[in-house]
């Protein structure tokens, strides 16, 4: 009897992931993320609408991060005024966040530590980095549980650039 408990129990933890990762599509709403910054101020996803953000997980051993990290700021400072915003939410343990604080110096990012932010419609963020990309209408169109998990010039260029335009 255990061994089907088991085996129920793996079944049913498949169907609730699937579903968690069906309903995140790419062209519908994105789910909200709120919460508190780094900086104590209050962000809400939903209050960010008229704004192409780009919500990047990272932490701050995760090698492909800080490769990351300089080409969105770079790209933030030469979009910002077209209506891009950047939040970087650090996935490291309670004992690396003054390491995360100190690499986050000198950019320019809404910085957000995952025990104060809810992201719960994203649902298990199992890879490091992972960005997603939500229009100035609030619609998902980078997923980043799926495909290349990472963020690129030509993945800007190609993704993010033509909403700055719209």
């Amino acid at each position: 009897m255990p061994k089907y408990r088991a085996i129920l129990f793996l079944l049913l933890l498949a169907c609730c992931c699937s579903k968690a990762f069906a309903e995140l599509q790419v062209g519908q709403a994105a789910p909200n993320i709120e919460g508190t910054l780094m900086n104590g101020k209050p962000f809400s996803l939903e209050a960010n609408k008229g704004k192409v953000v780009l919500v990047h997980f990272w932490a701050s051993w995760c090698e492909p991060c800080q490769e990351e990290m300089p080409l969105m700021e770079a790209y933030l400072e030469k979009n910002k005024s077209k209506g891009l915003e950047v939040l970087a939410i650090s996935m490291d343990k309670p004992s690396e966040l003054e390491q995360a604080k100190h690499m986050m110096h000198g950019y320019n990012f809404l910085f957000a530590e995952k025990k104060q932010m809810n992201y719960s419609g994203y649902g298990r963020i199992w890879r490091i980095p992972s960005t997603f990309v939500i229009d100035k209408q609030g619609f998902l169109r980078k997923n980043g549980l799926t495909g290349d998990p990472t963020l690129d010039n030509k993945v800007l260029d190609e993704v993010v650039t033509p909403l700055l335009s719209k």
